[in-house]
C-alpha cells in the first residue's frame, strides 16, 4: 500500500498532472489532501488503472479528501508560456483552489516552481509512493480525459475517444488527413515530418 504521509507534522497535498505530452487540449493539474493517516489499498497511480477504476477512485476520493482541486492551462497559454512552465502554473492553480491551506506540497517529479509561502517536496514516480500523489494524478486524469472526450465529438477522426490527444499512429494519420483542429498545441512538433501544418 502506498504511504498516507510524507511528514507526521504538516498539512500536505498531493500535487500531480496530465497531459503534458499531449498533442492537443489543456494540461490539467490536481491537489490533495488527505486525513493524516489515511489508508486506501486501491489508490495507485493513474497510468497503472482501468479507465473504470480511475472512476471508481474519483468518487472515493471525493468522498474521502478533506480538500481536493483541479488546475486547468489550456492550449493557447501553453504554446505562450511552453509546456513545463504551464504544467506549473495548473499545479499552482489546482492549491490555489484548496479550501484548505497545505503546509507541504508533495511534487510528483523533479521540478517545481515554489509556491508562494509554501514549502514543496520533489519525488521521483511519487505517485506510485504516495496516496495522496496518486489521488491527484486520478483527479487530473479522469478530467482530462473526460474534456478531450467532450471535444472528441466536436472534432472527430483523431481518436480522442480512446488516445485522448496523445501522439498515437492514429492521431497523427488524421493530423496528415484533416490538419489541426483549434485546440492542437501549435508549439508542439505535431508530426515527425513537420508537415507545414502550423500556418494560418
Amino acid at each position: 500500500m502506498l504511504k498516507s504521509q510524507f511528514s507526521k507534522h504538516y498539512v500536505e497535498a498531493g500535487c500531480d498532472e496530465a497531459g503534458r505530452g499531449c498533442l492537443a487540449g489543456p494540461v490539467v493539474a490536481a491537489a490533495v489532501i488527505f486525513p493524516k493517516g489515511y489508508r486506501n489499498r486501491d489508490l495507485n497511480d493513474s497510468k497503472q488503472l482501468s479507465r473504470e477504476a480511475r472512476a471508481e477512485l474519483q468518487a472515493v476520493i471525493h468522498r474521502d479528501a478533506i480538500a481536493y482541486a483541479v488546475g486547468v492551462v489550456h492550449h493557447d497559454l501553453i504554446d505562450k508560456i511552453n509546456i513545463l512552465n504551464a504544467s506549473y502554473e495548473a499545479m499552482h492553480l489546482a492549491v490555489k483552489q484548496l479550501t484548505v491551506r497545505p503546509e507541504l506540497l508533495l511534487i510528483d517529479g523533479n521540478r517545481f516552481k515554489p509556491f508562494p509561502g509554501i514549502e514543496h517536496k520533489c519525488i521521483v514516480k511519487g505517485d506510485a509512493k504516495f496516496l495522496s500523489i496518486a489521488a491527484a494524478s486520478i483527479l487530473a486524469k479522469t478530467y482530462r480525459d473526460g474534456w478531450m472526450w467532450e471535444r472528441a465529438r466536436e472534432f472527430p477522426g483523431y481518436g480522442w475517444e480512446t488516445n485522448v490527444g496523445y501522439p498515437t499512429v492514429e492521431h497523427r494519420d488524421a493530423i496528415r488527413a484533416q490538419g489541426l483542429t483549434p485546440i492542437h498545441r501549435r508549439s508542439f512538433r505535431q508530426l515527425p515530418e513537420q508537415l507545414e501544418l502550423f500556418e494560418d
